[in-house]
């Protein structure tokens, strides 16, 4: 395997991972302030934009069912946060030594939770310029597993077999 282009692709995965603890933490610490569609909050743009109500009227009306979805969406951000610490402890260990399992762990992992996030902005019809960096983030992860698929020709050999033993 080309060490160079392992190394290239560990970085990338890495960045989208990061940002997305840096995200997660954000959300879990913030979400009606974390900068959202529109200029408004996250937590508030997704509840508008679902419900097609206020999110205002919302805290004035309901206050404990708004501060159960504020609980709720801090629990995503936590899970956001957590995912993108597992992925990037797989990329910064077994994957950066070439491990076959990491490969398609992140490979997995990275597509599930970017397009669940992806669908979930959709769903709550809140899709801003931030949550473009989600599209970003997902074509950046395919990209560097394509430079390191461990199937070309002569990659099993150098990549996977004997990491996998060496990894597990």
């Amino acid at each position: 395997m080309n060490t160079r282009r392992l190394r290239i692709a560990t970085i990338i995965i890495l960045v989208v991972d990061v940002a997305y603890i840096a995200w997660g933490g954000m959300a879990a610490a913030m979400p009606e302030g974390l900068l959202g569609p529109g200029g408004k909050g996250i937590l508030p743009a997704a509840y508008d934009g679902y419900t097609g109500g206020s999110w205002t009227e919302l805290l004035r009306t309901s206050p404990l069912t708004a501060n159960y979805l504020i609980v709720l969406y801090r629990m995503y951000g936590i899970y956001c946060a957590v995912f993108g610490v597992m992925a990037s402890a797989i990329a910064a260990t077994a994957f950066r030594s070439g491990a076959r399992w990491a490969w398609w762990t992140l490979l997995v992992g990275n597509t599930v939770a970017l397009v669940s996030a992806i669908r979930m902005d959709w769903i709550v019809n809140a899709v801003g310029p931030f949550e473009l960096t989600e599209y970003l983030g997902l074509v950046a992860i395919w990209a560097a597993l394509a430079m390191t698929y461990p199937f070309r020709s002569g990659a099993v050999a150098n990549c996977c077999h004997t990491n996998v033993l060496k990894t597990v």
